[in-house]
């Protein structure tokens, strides 16, 4: 079921109390019924995350997971232990496991497998270098980005799905998308959706943004048609800055 969405990607950031901190500051306000709030601690504050949630409307999630169960892949997080904690959402695919890991399409394809198998719900990100926009091939490397990893899913399995475009030349450098670039992304993967599964399909799925957003241009990004909300990285662990994105809503 399509949400507006706000995420915040919090990466290798905040030791435990000050992982505490914002989640009880988070806590502490009341969120729109059609507004989903999510944050991404490190896997080692997870569980203390679950706990402090309980009693809110805040949801948390991993920010990323192994394809396997177990096994010897020193420093892996699998979906067997995420689930032993109550975690059931998780991020996959984001650039900078791309880039610093090597992660790829067939890789994703068997970690979203796992993922559906257990039930999660999975943030899946994608998004062009810079060097494919300039040379006009970002939507080419869209469509291979989402054709591998998930265009071979029943339609069924869509409902635990939520797509996060994210330009990887945008993401920590201060660059934004524009609005209208943001929109024409996000209107051309209903487009796919709706060519490979249906139209009432590709309405149904959040599609979410991720690249530098900030409290001075959220409000332009979200105003668009196809954009559901937002990934938020560094502008999500400074709590005011968080809270004015997600009322920009």
């Amino acid at each position: 079921m399509r949400h507006k969405i706000i995420a915040g990607n919090w990466k290798m950031n905040n030791d435990r109390e000050e992982t505490k901190t914002l989640i009880n500051s988070l806590n502490s306000l009341s969120f729109p019924q059609d507004l989903r709030v999510m944050v991404a601690p490190s896997y080692i504050h997870l569980s203390d995350a679950v706990e402090m949630v309980k009693d809110s409307n805040l949801e948390v999630l991993a920010q990323n997971m192994h394809f396997l169960n177990n096994g010897a892949f020193t420093g892996e997080v699998s979906v067997k232990m995420l689930k032993s904690i109550d975690v059931n959402k998780v991020i996959l695919g984001h650039s900078e496991r791309r880039i610093y890991y090597n992660e790829n399409d067939d890789s994703l394809k068997e970690k979203i497998k796992i993922a559906l198998e257990n039930n999660f719900e999975i943030i899946f990100c994608f998004g062009e270098q810079l060097s494919d926009r300039k040379n006009g091939k970002h939507f080419d490397v869209i469509e291979d980005q989402l054709s591998v990893p998930l265009f071979h899913l029943q339609s069924s399995n869509w409902k635990n799905i939520i797509l996060a475009y994210e330009p990887v030349w945008a993401i920590g450098t201060g660059e934004t998308a524009t609005p209208n670039q943001v929109q024409e992304i996000h209107s051309f993967i209903r487009t796919l959706i709706t060519n490979k599964y249906s139209l009432a399909l590709a309405n149904s799925i959040s599609i979410i943004y991720g690249g530098s957003v900030k409290s001075n241009n959220s409000q332009e990004i979200f105003s668009k048609q196809d954009v559901d909300g937002g990934l938020i990285g560094g502008a999500s662990l400074d709590f005011k800055e968080f809270v004015k994105i997600i009322e920009s809503i």
